[in-house]
């Protein structure tokens, strides 16, 4: 492989270095170090493409350097696709990289798990068994609920109060096992709603943590295997069923699934139609008539856990664009229970698996969002991505603050019921 191939160079032609997107980034105010922003990686990209440098350990490092959050497509005034060039130049790392044989045996175990149902829930069991001994804390593994709260959904809900539409939602890979008790909230609020809500027992992962840390050949498979799934789920006439998800990365990956199939036009028309039915769950709540039958059901004197501040996840408000629709729904839920987070879309440091891979780099990005958080006087934080809220939840431990974390649709249920 050329070092020409591990890079978009088209795309890294369209950055001016304007400098705009530098204190937009987390590593970069971190650092204070130039390779350490969007515009010095986008550099370093570059020379590698025209052999001015080599793609050497400190170029790999500063490549995995990045959260990929995004932050630095919402500032940037040419439009540069950061992050699509970010995953191309990672999936072409990864095809020549040497690592160590235990590396390469983690991440074969790890990304393989994601793909198995059945390996995701032994796997659940067996850190459950872990947490008794003490082990779980040790190498910082997120705490797992009790086995009730981890059985997964039905594959049909009905609609309450009348069927308005019939909507797939998507279960995902580890959202059943860590949080399913925001699965369960998710459904609800949806057939509250009006929604007939159904379940693809085919699907397990979309791929989205594969893209991002350069497993470019699984990232297409699921993408594919996701596709498939939800094609079969339709409605009476035959139609695909709307697809709504609750966990920002997924949604932002898999309504991006077209480039990874630019060399299969048949594939990349199915993955556009999938994606054109895509919805964050703010983002479809917020439409009409599903809107005015949810508002019907909102009581803000059922929150009694305020005051509540939003906290606005990377893959939503730079991945998808969504910004508004959460707010107005959780200002609904909670009325002026409401009060500002400061920055609220700079990013919390989770990033999907980067707070396992990097937990020191991660923590620097969080604190000051812990600040943050500590000086809005907010009791509830709220956020509507897995990674985000467990990230948020160990921080607040860590910070000894009395303050709880929530996803969008735990609040939404809580108010409806």
């Amino acid at each position: 492989m050329d070092n020409h191939s591990l890079v978009d160079y088209a795309k890294s032609l369209d950055c001016v270095h304007c400098g705009l997107c530098l204190n937009s980034c987390p590593t970069y105010r971190i650092t204070g170090r130039e390779s350490s922003s969007p515009r010095g990686r986008i550099h370093l990209m570059r020379s590698v493409a025209e052999g001015a440098i080599e793609p050497d350990d400190d170029f790999a490092e500063e490549m995995d350097f990045c959260l990929l959050c995004r932050n630095c497509e919402s500032v940037c005034p040419s439009g540069v696709r950061y992050g699509a060039m970010m995953e191309h130049t990672r999936g072409a790392l990864e095809e020549r990289r040497q690592r160590p044989w235990t590396a390469r045996l983690a991440r074969s175990i790890g990304f393989g798990i994601l793909r198995d149902r059945m390996a995701l829930r032994v796997t659940a069991r067996l850190a459950r068994l872990a947490e008794g001994t003490g082990l779980a804390r040790l190498v910082g593994a997120p705490a797992l609920p009790r086995h009730a709260e981890r059985v997964l959904l039905p594959t049909h809900m009905p609609a309450e109060g009348g069927e308005l539409a019939r909507v797939a939602m998507l279960e995902g890979c580890v959202m059943p096992e860590l949080l399913g008790h925001v699965q369960r909230a998710t459904a609800q609020v949806l057939q509250r709603a009006g929604c007939t809500v159904q379940i693809s027992p085919m699907h397990v992962c979309c791929g989205s943590l594969h893209a991002h840390n350069g497993e470019v050949k699984a990232a297409c498979e699921l993408a594919r295997a996701t596709i498939e799934a939800y094609e079969r789920l339709t409605d009476e006439r035959g139609n695909p069923l709307p697809l709504i998800i609750n966990s920002a990365g997924c949604g932002s990956h898999i309504k991006e699934f077209e480039h990874l199939f630019a060399d299969d036009e048949t594939m990349a028309v199915r993955a556009r139609a999938l994606s054109g039915r895509s919805f964050d769950l703010s983002q479809f709540l917020a439409r009409e008539p599903f809107r005015s039958r949810l508002m019907q059901r909102l009581n803000p004197k059922a929150s009694h856990q305020g005051p509540y501040a939003w906290d606005d996840p990377c893959h939503l408000c730079h991945g998808q664009g969504v910004r508004r629709e959460p707010r107005e729904l959780l200002q609904a839920a909670v009325g002026d229970g409401l009060v500002p987070l400061a920055d609220p879309e700079s990013c919390c440091g989770s990033a999907g698996i980067y707070s396992l891979l990097r937990p020191r780099d991660s923590q620097a990005v969080l604190q000051p969002r812990i600040e943050a958080l500590r000086a809005s006087g907010a009791r509830t934080l709220v956020t509507s991505n897995p990674g985000c809220q467990m990230q948020w939840e160990a921080g607040i431990r860590t910070a000894q603050l009395d303050v709880s974390v929530s996803h969008l649709a735990e609040v939404l249920e809580r108010a409806s019921r």
